[in-house]
């Protein structure tokens, strides 16, 4: 038994005591619940450690340590203690994601030691809805995309992810950490999109995480010939008929504060802002 405070690598045995510190808040925790529910927490299978903070020997908080840094249902103390072995271990993932508070904790005392960030995004609206919306019909033409237009599909995600994030996915590794995680979510039936006659993506989203609570939509693009169509709410609408009848009762997304664009795209099928994330990108 952990007694007073103290931060630990998890271990597979402490899988369900992770998953209701995650199941306090499934829906702003769905991306990292979707990962331990499939992965555990072997830290190979799990692509990072899961570090846990007890209080009188109880598991209170967690911080995911993979390719992001992501604390969870963190408190003060807990921060603290997780920024202290972050320091530690030195800096070893590309970026710092979760809710505002907790993040903006995290990088005041990450900060001396792992600045300067390349940016930082202060302000994400985390934004959900649970029902289909009223007055805007689902695109016809949004569909799941099928395991052998994997090659159809990828510029379009290379282009968001390059102008969502500003480097291209496909830099370092030459992609294929990138490109196993499109096929992946193909494979599963997680990737939605239009195509124009000649195979091109027109639109295009993903459930980028999925749970029994709830899912996660990410990658939402639409080609630059083709924005300003008005093709962006009919295709969410159709996303989420996808993701409500398929996938979990509610569908959640978190976006820019200054991609007014899209705030407004969202709040039109439907979506209310719940809550706020932060991203320190490297």
């Amino acid at each position: 038994m952990l007694t007073q405070t103290t931060t630990r690598v998890l271990e597979p045995s402490d899988l369900d005591a992770a998953l209701a510190v995650l199941g306090r808040e499934p829906v702003t925790n769905a991306f990292v619940t979707s990962r331990v529910q499939v992965a555990g927490l072997d830290p190979w299978r799990l692509g990072g450690e899961m570090w846990g903070w007890y209080e009188d020997g109880m598991l209170q908080s967690l911080c995911y340590a993979g390719a992001n840094l992501v604390p969870i249902c963190a408190t003060q103390r807990a921060v603290r203690g997780f920024a202290d072995r972050a320091r530690r271990s030195g800096r070893r993932c590309s970026s710092i994601v979760g809710p505002a508070e907790a993040t903006a904790q995290l990088w005041r005392l990450l900060e001396p030691s792992w600045g300067p960030a390349r940016e930082i995004r202060a302000h994400q609206p985390l934004m959900v809805t649970d029902r289909l919306p009223a007055g805007i019909a689902p695109d016809p033409y949004v569909r799941r995309i099928r395991k052998d237009e994997l090659a159809s599909i990828m510029p379009a995600c290379v282009a968001m992810f390059t102008e969502e994030v500003g480097v291209s996915p496909m830099a370092g590794d030459g992609g294929l950490l990138y490109q196993a995680r499109v096929a992946e979510l193909v494979g599963s039936g997680r990737s939605f999109a239009r195509l124009d006659p000649d195979g091109n993506v027109v639109f295009k989203a993903e459930i980028g995480a999925a749970t029994a609570e709830a899912c996660q939509v990410q990658g939402v693009w639409v080609a630059p010939e083709y924005r300003g169509r008005g093709l962006a709410a009919p295709g969410m609408a159709a996303v989420l008929r996808y993701a409500l009848a398929d996938v979990a009762p509610v569908v959640s997304l978190y976006v820019n504060d200054f991609n007014t664009a899209a705030r407004a795209t969202y709040r039109r099928v439907g979506f209310q802002e719940t809550g706020a994330f932060m991203s320190v990108l490297f």
